[in-house]
């Protein structure tokens, strides 16, 4: 699969699916970024912990501070504590409202 249709069928998943975390997952927001694909993120108790991006968003996606993203806990994780599987945009944000998730 070339460069440009990995990027294509990446952004497509991220900007059409509307998903809804399990409850294992929890919504987080990105409070900076830390390099080599970490980022810190505070969540709705006020905890901070490092989150990693997988391979897939790497040079795909951007995630900046104020972002709000979908996260899996990482069991054997000391200081990076879970991986990001969503990135929550506007429209995906007021699903949820809709929903009463968020």
């Amino acid at each position: 699969m070339s460069r440009a249709t990995k990027r294509k069928h990446v952004v497509k998943e991220v900007l059409g699916d509307f998903i809804t975390p399990t409850e294992n997952q929890q919504i987080v927001k990105v409070i900076g970024s830390r390099g080599n694909n970490l980022h810190q993120t505070v969540t709705a108790q006020g905890e901070t912990f490092l989150v990693s991006m997988p391979t897939k968003f790497r040079k795909n996606i951007w995630i900046k501070r104020g972002d709000f993203v979908i996260v899996d806990p990482i069991e054997e994780g000391e200081k990076v504590k879970a991986e990001i599987s969503f990135i929550l945009y506007k429209d995906h944000i007021q699903y949820l409202q809709k929903q009463q998730l968020w």
